[in-house]
């Protein structure tokens, strides 16, 4: 009697497939059993962890100023206004405007190239989290797998 049966699964919970894991019922279970025990130990997991990888984990877009490079032109036009003042001190409106708003323009790309770093750091940051939160469920329901009597790997 050749009595080879294992189990590749890709487990899949309400539509969406998140872990490829090789399951290998150790006492036997049917595929009914082998349904229920996974549906189980998913819920148990979720539980234990407070993460459910059949819902989307969608990184939050970044937040927008409204158009691009927005930063640049209201850097621009405060440091124009300030150009201004400070050219009708020194005689010179107009070239007080263009210095004025040539070192705003300046100071609202960098505010700019900041922003874009902090919003790549919070994403690297999300990710971060996220990989450890699945590496938790993933103990988890392995645990539960094992304890009723399968080979998890």
């Amino acid at each position: 009697m050749n009595r080879t049966a294992i189990a590749i699964v890709t487990l899949t919970l309400t539509g969406t497939a998140f872990a490829d894991v090789y399951i290998y019922p150790n006492r036997g279970q049917s595929q009914e059993q082998q349904s229920k025990d996974r549906y189980e130990c998913h819920t148990w997991a979720v539980q234990q962890t407070a993460f459910d990888p059949s819902r989307a984990q969608a990184a939050a877009p970044p937040p927008s100023s409204g158009q691009p490079g927005g930063e640049v032109v209201r850097g621009a036009a405060r440091g124009a206004l300030v150009g201004t003042v400070g050219g009708a001190i020194a005689g010179n409106t107009g070239t007080g405007a263009a210095a004025g708003a040539a070192v705003g323009g300046l100071l609202g790309g960098m505010k700019r190239m900041d922003n874009g770093r902090a919003q790549q750091q919070q994403q690297a940051g999300q990710q971060n989290s996220n990989a450890q939160q699945r590496a938790s469920y993933d103990r988890a329901l392995g645990a539960c797998l094992e304890g009723r009597g399968y080979t998890v790997r």
